[in-house]
């Protein structure tokens, strides 16, 4: 009889904040594949659990992936837990549980604290309408390229961004998408936790005299330019952006047509011979 994959959220930063049903699952399943086992490990003793702790991060995840489905498959029930916050969001569990997919292997979900909307919902910005993005690319080029693929989306926009990257990060964001505002949230639910909320140009010289600390939510504000301000190549671009969020190619021509004021028929070609 095969076992079960457990998706485990783990708290961001206060320990407090793991649910009751998390420390239970936690104690119960036969092994642990962790991010960072030193991290996880001060978790587990801070709950009183002892269990066996696996290595499973970006560089390992194919080879220890498999191994972990064959002892699923065995009948072994494990847990993946990320450093902070739910694993699989920017994080190697994405792909345990493809492979666990993929076998026919259940998969619960244990819920838990997320620093995405944890930011989004104390920025000040709006929450009605999100794309998280996750972090930007190392290479400036592909970093970007991403930039402008959603530099016309209307809706919020969520990034996360270590310390030493930031200064680079608000530099890149203005310039591809203009002084809008800006929600800064740093070291959620810590001791140090702190929420500035800027305009990308204030934001960069604010760190301009300040050392950028903590690991970063970013939440920036959507677009707001009017359709008249919209060219056709705008509105392709933003039809683009919508194909690479999963949409097929005539739903994202129709939301394209209805943000720009261009006809769906026109843009739909336009993507069209763009492939």
């Amino acid at each position: 009889m095969k076992g079960k994959l457990y998706v485990v959220g783990t708290p961001i930063g206060n320990l407090g904040d793991l649910s009751p049903r998390g420390a239970e699952v936690l104690g119960q399943v036969d092994s642990i594949a962790a991010e960072d086992t030193r991290v996880t490990v001060k978790l587990l003793n801070h709950l009183g659990i002892k269990k066996p702790l696996i290595s499973y991060y970006e560089h390992n995840l194919r080879e220890k992936g498999e191994q972990l489905i064959e002892k699923i498959k065995a009948g072994a029930d494990i847990a993946v837990v990320t450093d902070a916050g739910m694993p699989c969001i920017s994080d190697p569990g994405e792909d345990l549980v493809r492979l666990a997919a993929e076998q026919d292997i259940e998969v619960v979900v244990v819920p838990g604290p997320s620093a995405a909307v944890s930011a989004l919902a104390v920025s000040g910005l709006s929450t009605s309408r999100f794309s998280f993005e996750g972090f930007l690319s190392v290479n400036r080029q592909n970093r970007l390229a991403h930039l402008n693929e959603i530099r016309f989306l209307p809706h919020t926009l969520i990034f996360y961004e270590a310390p030493h990257k930031l200064r680079q990060t608000l530099l890149d964001l203005y310039t591809v998408l203009g002084d809008r505002r800006i929600s800064l949230c740093r070291e959620l639910t810590k001791v140090h936790e702190e929420v500035l909320r800027f305009s990308l140009s204030e934001a960069m010289a604010y760190y301009e005299e300040k050392t950028p600390k903590g690991e970063y939510v970013l939440i920036v504000e959507g677009a707001k330019g009017s359709k008249e301000e919209m060219t056709f190549e705008d509105a392709v671009e933003l039809g683009k952006s919508f194909l690479q969020q999963g949409d097929k190619r005539s739903e994202a021509a129709k939301k394209a047509a209805s943000e720009s004021g261009f006809k769906k028929s026109d843009i739909y070609k336009a993507l069209l011979d763009e492939e």
